[in-house]
């Protein structure tokens, strides 16, 4: 009900926003095993803030993985700039709101509320990367708790270089072409950046014989993309999803802020090398020369530099996937990621 009033007023392009309530309140403690550690993970409006802190057993230590910025903010997931989250929300931009007292201020106040009366050793959080951990770190309530990062893992045996022209055949994809890929759950989700990929690719002097390919859901508008553009729709298996990192010849992840998109590991991993600007977690794992090429936030002709860079040279982007490969065994398998987590839980017993 407090979220319906905004309905009018809200702007297009932004992702959900989250209230710290949940309607589930003191249920989800209830049903909880015995355990030694309780790991969260996103938790937006499924877990309620007050009654699962207030409730959970205070011997037990929680460890909480920030997959995006909604537990730091007044609600939105990622604040694309906004910078309120620092000191207390209100006049949320996310809600059309110019009200100090908006539902953002309350969210946030609650929040303050209820991590004010948490000991910090009662609760861990986990970092996919240095930017959430600096954000963290520099919360006004929130940074009196410790913060380990520790990365995304993934299978690196279902995502792995596989032949490009049989995985090119199986799509219905031009074997001559030279393909960009962009992933994402839809374009219509303005931090993503497919506007910004857009306007870089129109700039580029020459195409190539270039392909756009992108993966999710189709827009619900004209895009007006001047290349080639092939939609593949929303894929839900990895295998297959594999397989089209592996028909690419570049993946650009132009995110205008982003955590740890999963989509950049996953075309590591299949050796395929990225471009995207650098935000959020992604210069974590984009390693500028390595294994990748990285473009200032937001700066389209740097964007567009860098695409056109890699198309030029293959054997650029052939090394640069072979590094990519290798960080992605040696640093993201899930077998590290399983490792750095057993050892944190130990270090809490």
């Amino acid at each position: 009900r407090d979220f319906a009033r905004y309905g009018a007023s809200r702007p297009a392009g932004f992702e959900i926003f989250s209230d710290d309530r949940a309607e589930y309140g003191g249920d989800l403690v209830q049903h909880l095993p015995p355990c030694d550690i309780i790991n969260l993970h996103w938790i937006a409006r499924y877990v309620d803030y007050k009654t699962f802190f207030s409730t959970v057993p205070k011997k037990i230590p929680v460890v909480w993985r920030i997959a995006d910025m909604n537990p730091i903010t007044g609600g939105c997931h990622y604040d694309e700039g906004c910078g309120k989250y620092l000191a207390g929300c209100g006049s949320c931009p996310q809600l059309g709101s110019d009200d100090p007292q908006d539902l953002s201020r309350q969210v946030w106040t609650r929040k303050e509320a209820i991590f004010g009366g948490i000991e910090p050793h009662r609760l861990h959080f986990v970092a996919l990367n240095r930017w959430m951990a600096s954000n963290l770190a520099q919360h006004p309530f929130l940074n009196r708790f410790p913060v380990t990062i520790i990365p995304n893992g993934l299978d690196t045996d279902i995502f792995f270089p596989q032949d490009r022209k049989v995985a090119r055949e199986v799509l219905g994809l031009p074997q001559d072409a030279t393909i960009v890929l962009f992933v994402a759950s839809t374009v219509q989700i303005r931090y993503k950046g497919f506007l910004p990929l857009i306007e870089a690719l129109s700039g580029l002097k020459e195409r190539c014989n270039l392909l756009l390919v992108s993966v999710g859901a189709k827009a619900q508008f004209k895009l007006g993309i001047p290349i080639p553009h092939r939609n593949l729709g929303s894929i839900n298996d990895d295998r297959l999803l594999a397989l089209t990192y592996n028909a690419a010849d570049l993946f650009v992840v132009p995110s205008l802020q982003d955590n740890s998109p999963n989509t950049v590991l996953e075309s590591m991993a299949c050796g395929i090398p990225v471009v995207g600007f650098e935000t959020g977690g992604v210069p974590d794992m984009v390693r500028h020369g390595v294994t990748g090429l990285l473009a200032p936030c937001n700066d389209v002709t740097a964007l567009r530099a860098a695409i056109e860079d890699l198309i030029r040279k293959p054997s650029k982007r052939e090394e640069m996937g072979i590094n990519s490969r290798r960080v992605a065994l040696h640093e993201y398998s899930l077998a590290v990621q399983a490792r750095r987590y057993s050892e944190l839980y130990q270090s809490l017993r």
